[in-house]
């Protein structure tokens, strides 16, 4: 018996199977823009990188600027025009003189790095003098300054935050992890005595921070022009 395939039959067929090849090539484009979008997702891109930098940047001309403020705000309040000497050094802040050659040739890593510690010995810094603001009995400051101290380390803090961001991106999932909480601060060497020994010694806590956030922005700014290029 002979099978007879009527033309509407044919054409049928024709357009079953038109319609299965769109249906596949559907298919194929959504898995190729998956794939893409979990690239995309994966690995940030550059002018990404570069906005959380330039965002780290202002976040840094930010708390220099509180930072500033609270420096008016002690010099008015220790009243006395030899409390400044430049000469004087807390030997438990981060160093600030740099070797720019060194400098220059640090890797984003290592730039990073040194950051959010140098930030964290800041952080310490600022909680022990806090603390003895708040407990020296003869201290005037006592009641206006600690509050506007744990302001900046709150600004500290959220810097940290965003350079252990930051550090996860460059190394990326060999990066050993780095806890963005601060330690415990210990006790420096050679705490001075006199009540105004020691706020004399806030002063100059906050006069090397802003002196190291100036140093910071220049940092956030070299990544972040690295990262355009």
């Amino acid at each position: 018996m002979t099978n007879i395939i009527h033309p509407n039959d044919t054409l049928e067929i024709t357009e079953t199977g038109v319609h299965c090849s769109l249906k596949m090539t559907v298919c194929r484009r959504a898995l190729i823009l998956l794939l893409l979008s979990s690239c995309v997702d994966s690995a940030p891109s550059p002018v990404l990188q570069m906005n959380k930098y330039s965002n780290s940047f202002r976040l840094t001309r930010s708390t220099r600027t509180h930072v500033q403020q609270l420096l008016r705000k002690y010099e008015e309040q220790l009243g006395n025009k030899h409390y400044e000497d430049r000469s004087r050094q807390l030997k438990d802040l981060p160093l600030l003189s740099t070797d720019f050659y060194k400098w220059l040739n640090m890797t984003d890593w290592e730039r990073l790095h040194a950051a959010f510690w140098d930030m964290q010995a800041y952080w310490n810094m600022l909680e022990w003098k806090n603390n003895q603001l708040e407990k020296d009995s003869h201290a005037v400051v006592r009641t206006t300054l600690p509050q506007s101290i744990k302001h900046i380390q709150l600004d500290l803090r959220d810097l940290m935050n965003r350079v252990r961001s930051q550090m996860s991106y460059v190394k990326g999932s060999q990066m050993r992890p780095t806890s963005p909480m601060v330690q415990t601060p210990s006790k420096p060497e050679n705490s001075s005595n006199t009540a105004w020994d020691r706020r004399v010694e806030g002063y100059i806590i906050l006069r090397d921070l802003e002196l190291y956030l100036t140093k910071l922005a220049r940092d956030f700014l070299l990544l972040a022009s690295k990262t355009h290029l």
